[in-house]
């Protein structure tokens, strides 16, 4: 993908960085973010992108809720990538379940809005979704032709995320919701496991058996490249490796790789006791994902790191070693 005009709602946490590190090179990218309060400039802070690429990169200020001098960046641009959405690691109080919910809704809802009016409306239009909608699984996997889900607060949570992005009329742009799975790469979710390896607690959580469905963070941008060039797909699809492993499957790889042989594991009671210490939820790490990506596959995508061992081996490769070793 050259040349083209990309909008990018919620684009400087870990997926968004990592978009705009492999796109911004031959196209422009525009990030709507709540965090520039002089509406645009080109003031990056902490946003960590190299300065070879910030003359490709624009920040523009929104509230990820209303109309705004915003929507004139999706008039006549090319793809529109949506991540908004408060995290979910979280303590799943009245509170920070509505805020979840809102912001996930509110976001998507402006940019239909949006696109509606554009006079020149974009090609493409790819929400973030997540493969929490399936079910716990351990039987069984899971994929795009799944009918049963569960109706837990995460389920719910994705769900109407994809009814509110599936209702937007849009009749000229064609969507795409991406149901992740873990993302993984240089920081993100590989901080805290590293860790926990660099402190010899990379061991198991619970009793290990849970699948651990994962995605390498250049095959999500691959995607989207392989979404523009391919202009019949269109729904949901799965962003998940073809390969998932269970989490004591993963937390031994990534001793074996990271040079650790010890990793004391972490029972279910004392991720219960850690999580709410931290104000968050145990489920996060007890919940089975066990996800395939039947439909890319069948599309013809053909993932870089299909196998959870390269993926940990270019990661690490990346990593300064003080990150996963005290010495």
């Amino acid at each position: 993908m050259k040349n083209k005009k990309i909008v990018i709602a919620g684009g400087t946490g870990f997926i968004g960085t990592a978009l705009i590190k492999y796109f911004a090179t031959d196209n422009n990218i525009v990030v709507l973010t709540r965090n520039v309060h002089d509406g645009i400039n080109n003031s990056f802070g902490e946003f960590a992108i190299a300065d070879a690429l910030k003359q490709h990169v624009q920040l523009v200020q929104w509230n990820a809720k209303d109309a705004g001098d915003w929507c004139k960046e999706i008039d006549g641009c090319d793809i529109v990538i949506n991540l908004v959405g408060k995290s979910v690691n979280c303590r799943y109080n009245e509170k920070n379940k509505q805020e979840i919910f809102d912001s996930r809704t509110n976001a998507t809802k402006a940019i239909g809005e949006a696109i509606q009016k554009a006079t020149i409306p974009p090609k493409l239009w790819i929400n973030a979704a997540s493969a929490t909608i399936y079910p716990h699984a351990i039987d069984q996997p899971n994929d795009e032709y799944t009918t049963t889900l569960a109706d837990d607060f995460s389920v719910q949570v994705c769900k109407l995320w994809e009814k509110t992005f599936f209702e937007q009329r849009t009749p000229f742009t064609r969507k795409i919701a991406l149901r992740m799975a873990i993302a993984l790469g240089e920081g993100g979710v590989m901080v805290p496991y590293l860790n926990l390896c660099k402190f010899a607690l990379g061991g198991k959580q619970g009793n290990g058996k849970q699948m651990f469905s994962w995605v390498h963070i250049e095959d999500i941008c691959r995607m989207v490249d392989f979404a523009w060039e391919h202009d019949k797909l269109e729904g949901v699809y799965n962003a998940a490796a073809p390969n998932p492993v269970n989490n004591e499957t993963f937390m031994r790889t990534l001793r074996n790789i990271t040079g650790h042989k010890i990793g004391l594991p972490a029972f279910e009671w004392m991720l219960k006791i850690g999580t709410f210490i931290l104000g968050t939820e145990s489920e996060l790490l007890l919940k089975s994902r066990w996800v395939l990506p039947t439909k890319l596959l069948q599309a013809g995508f053909v993932f870089k790191y299909p196998e959870l061992t390269t993926a940990f081996e270019n990661i690490v490769e990346h990593t300064p070693r003080k990150k996963y070793h005290l010495f």
